[in-house]
């Protein structure tokens, strides 16, 4: 029998497959007894599942990250799809094929990681096409962006994922350049590589997806110039002369400004052209990937408007048949 993805499971469907969990939590209800949570996910998404009267023994079966079988009812709540688990133990090796879970295969990660050389190529300030070259030949960085993904459950929140939002973000700066000359191309494609690196730090995703300590305590903004000023270091290093302040100055800014708001956790707001741009570019990628995930995850199929999303206020316009 194929397997049903996240994306393909609707409303009062029975569930016996193969997920991988993360985030597992037990939890008390109301009356004192014991229920566990869990956050289950495939190559198409993701959902919460519950299991109603769970132990520490039933809890310690697996860990985050693991590959578990689970048999249980899909329900919505509150517009979202959930399940509600009648067993969840952990899966064997036999069973799981890795290409379920994986949007991005090894050949996709590897086509990203050419189109960002193929950006840093194309740089013609020496001192940054010489930083690029820094954060390249760091084999253990590069394995790294290769894995990492840009959240944990909003956008692009998959292995590869970080590095396909930059990868995105530049390939945009290069088709708008043209139309706002007035922008520092060079400037803003390592902007676009920049903004998100101290996620690579501040999230775990070698198995399943996490905050670490660090990503808890300084988040990936304070831990990105930190990453940028090693760099920097060793910039100077390779080229024997000081890498021009002004230049490094505005590098900084890139990150520490680029969530555009206050509002939205940015310490200091856009203050030159290039951090205006970067911001709305990020935003773009950001959030076209979020509501097109909405849109293929709707389990209300039989209509063309989503359910209600609470966290952006409104339904989204699927799209009749004849558009």
């Amino acid at each position: 029998m194929p397997r049903r993805y996240v994306s393909d499971l609707a409303d009062q469907e029975s569930v016996d497959s193969i997920f991988r969990a993360n985030n597992k939590q037990l939890r008390p209800n109301r009356n004192g007894d014991l229920y566990m949570s869990v956050e289950l996910s495939d190559r198409t998404g993701g959902l919460s599942a519950l299991l109603w009267n769970a132990d520490e023994k039933i809890y310690r079966k697996f860990e985050n990250g693991d590959f578990v079988r689970v048999a249980g009812t899909t329900q919505l709540y509150q517009g979202s799809l959930q399940m509600i688990a009648t067993r969840i133990s952990k899966a064997n090796e036999s069973e799981v094929d890795t290409a379920d879970f994986y949007p991005l295969d090894n050949a996709d990660v590897d086509q990203l990681i050419v189109k960002l050389r193929e950006h840093f190529r194309s740089l013609t300030n020496p001192h940054l096409a010489n930083l690029a070259e820094c954060f390249v030949m760091d084999e253990e960085f590069m394995r790294k962006l290769r894995l990492a993904p840009a959240g944990i459950k909003n956008h692009h929140a998959y292995h590869g994922g970080l590095l396909e939002h930059v990868i995105n973000m530049m390939d945009v700066a290069k088709r708008i350049s043209p139309c706002y000359p007035m922008l520092d191309i060079d400037q803003l494609l390592l902007g676009c590589f920049l903004h998100d690196l101290g996620k690579l730090e501040e999230l775990e995703y070698e198995r399943g997806f996490a905050y670490t300590d660090e990503g808890q305590m300084l988040g990936h903004v304070m831990i990105g110039v930190r990453m940028l000023e090693e760099k920097l270091a060793q910039s100077e290093e390779l080229s024997g002369e000081p890498f021009p302040g002004e230049l490094a100055m505005r590098l900084k800014h890139l990150i520490i400004s680029h969530h555009g708001d206050y509002e939205f956790g940015s310490p200091k707001l856009p203050m030159t052209l290039e951090a205006v741009a970067l911001t709305y570019l990020d935003n773009l990628d950001a959030k076209l990937h979020s509501f097109e995930k909405l849109i293929k995850d709707d389990p209300n199929v039989d209509s063309t408007w989503t359910l209600y999303q609470a966290n952006i206020g409104r339904k989204i316009y699927k799209g009749g048949k004849d558009a």
